[in-house]
């Protein structure tokens, strides 16, 4: 079992939630993610990263997977403006490689917001720390673990 994987089940035990990841053919994308799961595409917790150009920190957008980042919501959520995140921010800050970004078990403490879109299902998927892995979760554990404040960032 990879660290990364490690760190995502170790979360969700700390949390007293069942770690049921489940390994799967791909789930690069958030449309593979939903075929894997067999469900609505926006039940897909999508992990965006951008680069805070002030902080120079990574910051989490979680989105529901239909939904589409607006940088400029974003930016002002997020009092600056936001950049490409690259793959060594990404993996310093959060542990994973891009592809398999979990909204949780990062290396790191993040600022998180929440689609609002997630809520409105029991379940929703995400990244389980690698490109073949996703973990079923409630949105309001969802929101819990992550710290993620609900916000409208998407188009």
């Amino acid at each position: 079992m990879s660290k990364s994987l490690k760190r995502v089940r170790a979360a969700l035990e700390a949390a007293q939630l069942e770690a049921d990841i489940r390994e799967v053919g791909q789930a690069r994308t958030a449309a593979e993610a939903a075929e894997s799961a067999g469900c609505h595409l926006d039940q897909i917790a999508k992990s965006i990263i951008f680069r805070g150009e002030e902080s120079g920190t990574a910051l989490l957008f979680l989105t529901a997977g239909g939904n589409q980042v607006v940088a400029d919501k974003a930016s002002a959520l997020a009092g600056e403006a936001l950049g490409k995140a690259d793959a060594d921010l990404i993996r310093a800050q959060t542990g994973f490689a891009i592809g398999g970004v979990a909204p949780i078990g990062h290396l790191n403490p993040i600022r998180a917001w929440l689609d609002p879109r997630l809520a409105e299902f029991d379940v929703v998927w995400a990244a389980a720390g690698t490109p073949r892995h996703i973990f079923p979760i409630s949105p309001a554990d969802l929101e819990r673990l992550t710290g993620a404040a609900k916000a409208d960032f998407i188009a």
